[in-house]
């Protein structure tokens, strides 16, 4: 049996994270709409999956409860792509764990890290 642990983040409109997530490569895989108003949805990131619920609330706090960590290829071109887009939190650095990562802020003030292993092989 294959193992999988997906999180589920409550946000204020699905609908919008959505879109948002979409706008930066994540591919919609599922949702549920009642009445127009889209209260779920599932989403992929390569072979990482999040969901998204209605029902969370806005913050202006620097943190949010949870953050996503993105493993990915080819940091540095999702950065240029994506920086004029995005808040971006920190920019494009190295880590003391071997990775290269920026970070970013959803519309919701979540933080979405990306990074690359910096070991090959």
């Amino acid at each position: 049996m294959a193992a999988r642990v997906t999180p589920m983040i409550h946000v204020p409109d699905v609908r919008a994270t959505m879109e948002w997530y979409a706008k930066l490569g994540f591919k919609v895989e599922s949702t549920n709409e009642d009445e127009g108003v889209i209260d779920w949805a599932l989403l992929s990131f390569g072979q990482g999956r999040v969901m998204f619920s209605a029902g969370g609330r806005l913050t202006g706090d620097a943190r949010r409860e949870v953050d996503l960590y993105v493993n990915t290829e080819n940091v540095r071109e999702l950065h240029e792509r994506l920086k004029d887009f995005v808040a971006v939190h920190e920019d494009v650095h190295e880590t003391f764990y071997g990775m290269r990562e920026f970070i970013i802020r959803d519309i919701n003030g979540f933080w979405i890290t990306f990074g690359e292993s910096l070991v090959t092989g």
